[in-house]
């Protein structure tokens, strides 16, 4: 089996450099309905889907969220800008975190930042922490780069035939260490929050 491991490489490399993030200032003004919503949010971020059928948002998704307390209610069936930004959060932590986990986490933050009518308020922080991770994406792409020469170093004594697929499996394995390594300090960090930070429980 022969893979083109170098074209892969530049292929991740370049997709992290064009990691950006939807802005606050592209989303609209007026509060939307569930429709508008699911629109805006397919549009914004349908770079970030794997395969061109998934769905970014759904309306049952928008449902669950609000029924397990990851999003605040909808006024007169309208969503903000605000609510754009959490369901933003929740796209990309559900990929990682189970539902339990990001209300832990968002909680907090939705309690304290949403529609608080201060200068300091939801959109503050996601802007803050969009600039936190864009500055990171020159590391992520040495650090990618890093594992994926070290995995290319493995199984030198393999057969010739085999090497290629074995050092791209063991590339592959690099990577999942790390989301899984991640995911584990993640889950400490949540468990030894305090109860009282973690925002009061919705019935």
């Amino acid at each position: 089996m022969t893979i083109d491991t170098k074209d892969m490489l530049n292929s991740i490399l370049t997709s992290i450099s064009r990691i950006d993030y939807v802005k606050p200032e592209d989303i609209p003004n007026i509060d939307l309905y569930m429709d508008q919503v699911t629109t805006f949010m397919e549009e914004q971020l349908c770079s970030a889907k794997r395969r061109e059928e998934d769905k970014v948002l759904t309306k049952t998704m928008i449902n669950n969220y609000a029924k397990n307390n990851l999003l605040p209610p909808p006024v007169k069936k309208k969503y903000s800008r605000e609510h754009i930004l959490v369901m933003i959060f929740i796209y990309y932590f559900k990929n990682i975190l189970s539902i339990k986990d990001i209300e832990t986490m968002l909680n907090p933050i939705t309690e304290r930042y949403f529609d608080n009518g201060k200068d300091f308020n939801m959109t503050s922080i996601y802007e803050e922490i969009c600039r936190l991770e864009k500055s990171r994406i020159d590391a992520l792409q040495k650090d990618v780069a890093k594992s994926y020469h070290h995995a290319m170093s493995r199984f030198p004594d393999a057969p010739s035939e085999e090497r290629d697929y074995l050092q791209f499996f063991a590339f592959i394995c690099s990577l999942s260490f790390d989301v899984y390594i991640k995911k584990q300090i993640i889950e400490k960090l949540l468990d030894q929050l305090p109860e009282e930070k973690q925002g009061k429980k919705k019935k």
